[in-house]
């Protein structure tokens, strides 16, 4: 195949880490934890988000698993991600193409991808090429349809976006201490979302946050202490050198933290990038996972007076303007 073509693949895929068979991880966790859990989406079907006034879906992380619902009607949902585990994490939505899922994605991708990263990791990029030359054609065709940013252990975040009929993935590809990502252990997940009456979004948002590949991340407010709801309006995207598009992450940043691991860090084909353990000084809040040129989505987050930043997953987001810091008072 021509390294044209093994590009154009790699540029859909390498976000996309559906690989191995799905390992549960927390089958011996105690009884107590499960009845939490199912006690936790019991509530979340019957509760609104005060400032969303939508119904809240939550999503929980024990260590290396999505627990939710398998299927939701089309239209917007807020998601209330938490995070119980010891590492970070994030939630990304993947809208499949029709007649594609979890099987598809375990049938033709675990081999190719999974030999493409262990070539990468010893820096052979021909091998990589070779090996994703054996993805199959439709994998171009999944779309990124935003999600719960980046989230600290032991932190809970919520986002708001808008659902269309059709197949969904749920992943999580942050790595492991040994380089492993976080989906080969289980985080990924498939939910059907049937066809309903439109709804409205029904949000009040506080702030509003404009990113593009021209501009980077646009956001000059004065932010006060308290809970506040982000707007996220994605404008022209672009694929970047480690074949991701741009999102939104919110993180504390504690006084004297080195901005400079924070921007390595964020770049997930770094050996060391999007790895536990997470840069010292930061605490990831959430945000908004990435989504096509027009698309809009909305993030909560409880501030208190500090510095934050908003950085995307690409490779030196400062060059870019895709991290900029921010001050609440």
């Amino acid at each position: 195949m021509k390294i044209s073509k093994i590009t154009k693949i790699c540029t859909r895929v390498l976000l996309l880490i559906f690989i191995g068979s799905v390992t549960l991880a927390c089958q011996d966790k105690e009884k107590k934890d499960e009845t939490e859990m199912d006690k936790d989406l019991t509530e979340s079907t019957a509760e609104q988000s005060e400032k969303t006034k939508s119904a809240v879906v939550d999503i929980t992380t024990n260590a290396m698993e999505f627990k939710t619902k398998d299927e939701l009607p089309s239209g917007w949902h807020t998601f209330r991600y938490k995070n119980k585990s010891n590492e970070t994490h994030f939630v990304l939505f993947e809208k499949y193409p029709e007649g594609r899922g979890l099987e598809d994605a375990q049938a033709d991708l675990t081999g190719p991808f999974q030999e493409g990263m262990n070539a990468i990791i010893a820096g052979d990029q021909e091998a990589a090429n070779t090996a994703f030359s054996k993805l199959p054609e439709w994998f171009q065709e999944v779309e990124f349809t935003g999600g719960v940013g980046l989230t600290s252990a032991q932190t809970t975040s919520e986002s708001t976006i808008y659902l269309e009929p059709g197949t969904y993935l749920m992943e999580c590809y942050v790595k492991m201490p040994n380089g492993v990502f976080h989906s080969v252990q289980g985080m990924f997940k498939e939910i059907q979302v049937t066809q309903a009456d439109s709804s409205k979004v029904e949000v009040t948002e506080d702030y509003t946050i404009s990113i593009d590949a021209v501009n980077g991340i646009t956001f000059n407010e004065k932010v006060t202490p308290g809970e506040k709801i982000f707007k996220v309006e994605f404008g022209e995207q672009k694929v970047h050198e480690n074949f991701v598009k741009h999102d939104v992450n919110l993180v504390w940043v504690d006084q004297g933290a080195d901005m400079a691991a924070l921007n390595s860090w964020m770049n997930w084909a770094n050996p060391k990038g999007l790895q536990t353990p997470a840069p010292q000084g930061f605490k990831f809040l959430g945000g908004m996972q990435e989504m096509n040129a027009g698309g809009t989505g909305y993030f909560k987050a409880d501030l208190r007076p500090g510095t934050y930043a908003l950085v995307s997953e690409v490779p030196d987001p400062q060059s870019k303007g895709l991290l900029k810091t921010f001050t609440v008072k």
